[in-house]
């Protein structure tokens, strides 16, 4: 995305209400991820973090450096599913799949700056993680809310979001749950963290949609999210 799309678009895609769901069309953008299994041992976990952070912070220096350009590093996300629907509402952690990830955006961060990144992170860290990748994503059309408050307390508003909202307003999951992390846990008290969550939806068969650009949700329109949905596992650029 250009800086004058992504800019305007920040408060609207990272900044959602805590006290109800919203709907919001999620743009096709890059991310840097590592995919993994299984979150009862937090070690392959955090080491993916940690590889994510030492790859995206050397770009504050090369954007100044090379384009004099100001990069914001952005926050973690994560994407969390379960070949079992029930065993991820339930939160089943020796049984979710998940995929860390930081946003590679605006457009002007290059794949060669990617690469860079890369290198100064293996200098540090030794080799890196077999599925490190920049990689696209679009979403679309999708649900979220701001969760405020420790992870241990999503369950509730998740399966509030899958068993209530989601049948009431004639939608169903087109996608992995998503997280984004806006609070550091390790600087901020569980009550007062922030956490974005997101599902990406489309509308059911019992849903009226248009001809026009809009789909419309129990008879509120909403902007339709674009037909074409890149491939989430295609990687652009493997290390």
């Amino acid at each position: 995305m250009k800086d004058m799309d992504l800019l305007p678009r920040l408060k609207e895609l990272y900044l959602p209400p805590a006290e109800d769901f919203v709907l919001v069309d999620v743009p096709d953008m890059r991310y840097v991820s590592i995919e993994g299994r299984g979150a009862a041992d937090r070690s392959a976990l955090d080491h993916a973090v940690k590889w994510l952070f030492a790859v995206i912070h050397p770009m504050k220096r090369i954007a100044r450096q090379r384009m004099g350009k100001h990069f914001v590093e952005p926050p973690l996300e994560g994407l969390w599913w379960a070949d079992d629907v029930q065993d991820f509402i339930c939160g089943n952690r020796e049984k979710l799949n998940w995929r860390m990830m930081i946003v590679y955006e605006p457009d002007w961060l290059t794949a060669r700056m990617f690469k860079d990144g890369v290198a100064a992170a293996k200098a540090r860290l030794g080799e890196p993680p077999a599925g490190l990748r920049l990689e696209r994503y679009h979403e679309g059309l999708s649900v979220q809310i701001m969760h405020v408050g420790p992870p241990s307390a999503e369950a509730a508003t998740i399966a509030r979001l899958h068993r209530e909202f989601l049948p009431a307003h004639n939608l169903v999951p087109n996608g992995h749950h998503h997280e984004i992390y806006l609070t550091d846990p390790n600087r901020v008290a569980p009550q007062k963290q922030k956490t974005v969550l997101r599902q990406p939806v489309r509308a059911s068969c019992q849903a009226r949609i248009g001809s026009s650009r809009f789909v419309e949700v129990n008879g509120l329109p909403r902007p339709h999210p674009s037909p074409s949905r890149a491939d989430p596992g295609k990687p652009l650029i493997r290390r």
